[in-house]
């Protein structure tokens, strides 16, 4: 051990603790401010941040025009349909293959499924090629469900208990700023075009380099075993897993904890309701020009609820079993209030009367008087997206700091998270009524919250002892505490 040291921040006299001898453990500077060491949890997940913001920051860019940038939303659905069935079965085994490969090599594979899926809608625009769309989308699906089953196990297990509401609302803003400026892309390109229609040439280019850019980032990624919290402590894994051994893992975290399946209907609820708001809103009722503003301004709310939810979610001034029971009734509540609104702006369409070939519609420009109204109900959609799924995370990460354990978890969430897209997709694809799709919206979100409540009220605790963690490793107390706390914690309960 080298005597490199930084203070442990939730300390209120400084505390130094060594870390481990080498460049990735040195700490930096700009200016007056310290940067943290290379292999810091605020490093780690700065970059992943960024990844995701050049690879599914972009994705949700183009997606959220509906139909992925074309006026006919037929094609994005039925990739759409491949990519959410093939991360949903990639979703669940996500965590170990995380386990086992190492989140620097997921990030990175899953980086480069969303570059494929771009050429495949910039070359379906000059050639029909129906089995390269769908091939596109399915390997997506692969992709993504490793590049999040990565994110997931990092973002809920490298920070410590007191710091993962704070680190969500520093991803997640990171992240959409991503589909923010990916949504500026083709607003500046389209900015004149006030009929519906597909996005140039140009748009899908700008995607697919910044794609390609993200996953080459994901690369310098440090896998989980480098990396050393503000308070000296490790993440915990498996040592040396085998296939047998994280596949048994999956099986192990429900029987252990059957409980956990009443965060499922959450699970799958968490991207069904993209659906409708992508194409049955934002891509079925406005134009091209406006689409795109839609676009930012669904991501940018994301981004202010996130930085509104995070902090709140780590309040120490109130314990944090009172704090998921408050943010679970708070979710509940901001259903009814946005989703309720919803039910008014549902009401004035279906498909038929937005159906161009039908009525001639070429969308509400935000010129059109009336379009302020619609504008702040698609504004509170994105915010209400970003607070279910920071609680959703939070609720997951309050129940443990094992990597492994953890990973798992977000398999399971991702698989699940991806399943329900897939039927909602597939649902809209057949042409289900808007107002069918909005009230499978309303009442599935609604009862899972409901179905959750035993979870949240009565199995989170205030903190998860590091020996509940290591339970079913092969990790020691020697292995994921700061050098000297294991005597310390000895001499301690000896006393007792």
């Amino acid at each position: 051990m080298d005597e490199r040291k930084t203070p442990v921040e939730s300390s209120s006299e400084p505390e130094y603790i060594p870390r481990p001898a080498g460049w990735m453990y040195k700490s930096g500077k700009i200016g007056k401010f310290s940067t943290g060491w290379y292999a810091s949890p605020r490093i780690q997940l700065g970059m992943v941040a960024f990844v995701c913001f050049l690879c599914p920051g972009m994705f949700n860019a183009l997606s959220g025009m509906g139909g992925g940038g074309k006026s006919d939303p037929s094609l994005a659905d039925k990739m759409n349909i491949a990519l959410n069935s093939t991360f949903a079965v990639v979703g669940f085994f996500a965590g170990t293959v995380v386990n086992r490969v190492g989140v620097r090599l997921s990030l990175s594979f899953g980086g480069i499924g969303y570059c494929i899926y771009s050429i495949s809608l910039l070359v379906s625009e000059h050639r029909y090629v129906p089995g390269f769309n769908i091939f596109a989308g399915a390997f997506l699906g692969v992709c993504a469900g490793l590049l999040w089953g990565a994110q997931g196990t990092i973002m809920m297990s490298y920070p410590t208990e007191q710091q993962k509401g704070r680190y969500f609302a520093w991803f997640w803003a990171i992240f959409n700023i991503g589909a923010c400026i990916g949504s500026l892309i083709p607003l500046g390109q389209n900015i004149h075009v006030t009929s519906n229609k597909t996005v140039g040439d140009g748009t899908y280019i700008a995607f697919i380099v910044l794609m390609f850019a993200g996953a080459c980032l994901a690369l310098f990624i440090c896998d989980a075993d480098k990396v050393v919290r503000t308070d000296g402590s490790r993440v915990i894994l498996m040592k040396h897993p085998s296939w047998k051994s994280e596949i048994v893992g999956l099986w192990e975290t429900v029987r252990s904890e059957p409980w956990i399946v009443l965060l499922f209907p959450m699970f799958w609820s968490s991207n069904w309701f993209y659906t409708y708001q992508q194409n049955s809103i934002n891509g079925a009722y406005f134009n091209t020009r406006t689409k795109a503003l839609n676009g930012f301004l669904y991501w940018f709310a994301q981004i202010v609820a996130a930085c509104i939810m995070g902090p709140l979610l780590d309040s120490e001034r109130v314990r944090r079993t009172i704090r998921a029971r408050a943010a679970l009734v708070g979710l509940f509540i901001l259903t009814v209030v946005i989703w309720g609104s919803g039910y008014a702006w549902q009401r004035r369409y279906t498909r038929e009367d937005v159906d161009a070939k039908i009525t001639g519609f070429q969308g509400w420009d935000w010129t059109t008087k009336g379009y302020v109204g619609p504008m702040f109900l698609y504004f509170f959609y994105g915010m209400y997206d970003a607070a279910w799924q920071g609680v959703v995370y939070w609720i997951m990460g309050a129940l443990g700091n094992s990597g492994r354990k953890l990973a798992n978890l977000a398999g399971f969430y991702k698989g699940l998270q991806s399943a329900g897209a897939a039927v909602m997709w597939s649902l809209d694809e057949k042409k289900l009524p808007y107002m069918n799709e909005y009230a499978s919206n309303f009442g599935l979100l609604c009862g899972s919250i409901l179905i959750a409540v035993p979870v949240v009220f009565f199995k989170i605790k205030d903190s998860v002892p590091v020996e509940d963690d290591i339970q079913g490793t092969d990790e020691t107390l020697e292995d994921v505490l700061p050098l000297g706390a294991v005597e310390s914690k000895r001499v301690g309960e000896e006393k007792i």
